[in-house]
């Protein structure tokens, strides 16, 4: 089974059904068909939700959450050593703190990280990493 780390970048996609959205819906399709596994760092969740609200309001925001619970989407935990990861990864590198979680969630999980987010190439050589 493939396993996936979505980023915020990916999942926001999606939801906007901006480009790239069609690769998103396709992992989103096979975790739903038990051939892939799609997962999302609670943290990561946490910038969704602030983002959608933000941007869109209240109800679009409840609406989002409610939807990404029905899409098989697994919620991974930030657990005390993927904290200590995230907290390395942001040490070694230039980038947000919560896109380094998505990072340490996929290395944990042998998982490809799906982003469009440049700011990921850095780390090109520690995870594979799907483009959208």
């Amino acid at each position: 089974m493939n396993n996936y780390l979505l980023d915020s970048f990916a999942l926001l996609r999606f939801i906007q059904k901006e480009p790239g959205n069609d690769r998103v819906k396709a992992i989103l399709d096979d975790s739903q068909r038990g051939v892939a596994c799609a997962m999302l760092n609670v943290i990561n969740m946490g910038e969704i939700i602030y983002t959608v609200q933000r941007r869109f309001g209240l109800q679009h925001k409840l609406d989002v959450v409610m939807n990404i619970g029905r899409l098989g989407i697994v919620i991974l935990p930030a657990t005390n050593a993927l904290v200590f990861s995230a907290a390395e990864l942001k040490a070694r590198f230039a980038m947000s703190y919560a896109d380094t979680f998505a990072v340490a969630s996929a290395i944990e999980h042998n998982a490809t990280l799906v982003t469009g987010d440049p700011e990921f190439r850095q780390v090109e050589n520690l995870v594979k990493i799907l483009w959208i």
